[in-house]
């Protein structure tokens, strides 16, 4: 579903202080539609503070380089906006990572998840009950937990909420 605030959950995460206390590197890459290897290993080189890889490196000179840069450390990669199951490009995508490597996907799609899957559930994010939205909207809108100071505004603001469809993305 998209909108109900996977990437933001992921973002929290990311930035969270004991998260940055636990984890020696930190990487997040966008992939969307275009599942490339070499494109994710090289952005993945980047963000864990590698020298900008040569354009014309092959896939395992990457690889390689990458095992190497995470030996002995600990990794969190985010890898946000998933969309294709791909499960060969999958497997060999994860070769380098060791023990200390954790892999957060955001995804839409099932066939995803199941595919990274290394643990045996998913969080799957729901849409917000009309109330949370309101709860959302008044916190974002008017800095408040409630209309009481506004209230002037709560019609405007459920209907508002009507055509979020629960969707918090629609709210920001």
């Amino acid at each position: 579903e998209f909108g109900v605030g996977k990437t933001t959950l992921a973002q929290l995460v990311y930035n969270d202080n004991q998260v940055n206390d636990y984890f020696d590197l930190k990487a997040w890459v966008c992939v969307s539609e275009i599942f490339d290897i070499k494109d994710i290993t090289k952005s993945i080189l980047s963000s864990i503070g590698h020298e900008s890889p040569d354009a014309g490196a092959d896939l395992n000179n990457l690889q390689i380089k990458l095992k190497q840069r995470l030996s002995g450390k600990r990794l969190l990669l985010i890898l946000d906006d998933l969309w294709h199951q791909i499960y060969n490009d999958w497997t060999l995508l994860i070769a380098p990572f060791g023990k200390g490597t954790t892999i957060i996907v955001t995804t839409r799609e099932q066939s995803v998840s199941s595919m990274t899957r290394t643990i045996p559930a998913d969080h799957k994010l729901q849409k917000l009950s009309d109330e949370d939205c309101l709860s959302v909207l008044t916190h974002h809108a008017l800095g408040a937990n409630d209309f009481s100071r506004h209230p002037n505004l709560e019609e405007i603001g459920r209907k508002i909420v009507k055509k979020c469809n629960g969707l918090p993305l629609a709210l920001s």
